[in-house]
């Protein structure tokens, strides 16, 4: 972790308007695409932002969301949305730093989770890969979505857990996962 990065946590109600856009801006530029839309899917956000020299270069966020594993007991999970670094500074520890912080911010929920295309990185960071089916729950009942790669981080409160099962979540506007 770079000496000079602050890490500041934050709910999303209590991020400036000018916050905001930076986060969003910055996200942008790291996805390449808008994402303006989809962030207004994003209920009772924590936001995770690292500065370097009081610039905004690293963000990571979560939503509080309810997994469950096969019928097992729903679990107030931290659910992890738009991991991203200013692209000009990517590959210097910052997202790692920003995802260790928010890791320790999140010991009171059952669960971490999130759904990702760079599963190398969270591995590093002790995430696992849930290796079951994934299910939407939604008003017509399980739907199955097979094309994405959910992620799992155990915290203290976190049950003992069978990967081999089915994982459902709540549906929910925007990205299903």
């Amino acid at each position: 972790m770079p000496d000079d990065l602050t890490i500041k946590i934050l709910p999303g109600d209590e991020l400036t308007p000018q916050a905001y856009a930076d986060v969003l801006e910055m996200c942008n530029r790291a996805y390449e695409e808008d994402l303006g839309a989809l962030f207004k899917t994003f209920n009772h956000t924590t936001h995770v932002l690292g500065y370097l020299g009081g610039a905004l270069a690293s963000h990571a966020m979560w939503v509080t969301r309810w997994l469950q594993a096969g019928d097992g007991p729903l679990l107030r999970t931290a659910y992890v949305e738009m991991v991203a670094t200013e692209p000009r500074l990517q590959r210097r520890g910052l997202a790692t730093a920003v995802m260790r912080r928010l890791a320790e911010s999140i010991t009171e929920y059952d669960l971490g989770a999130l759904c990702t295309g760079s599963p190398e990185f969270y591995a590093r960071l002790g995430w696992v890969d849930w290796r079951g089916a994934l299910f939407i729950r939604a008003r017509e009942g399980l739907m199955l979505v097979p094309d994405e790669r959910v992620m799992i981080l155990r915290l203290p409160k976190t049950p003992a857990l069978d990967l081999d099962l089915p994982l459902s979540a709540e549906w929910r506007a925007g990205e299903l996962w």
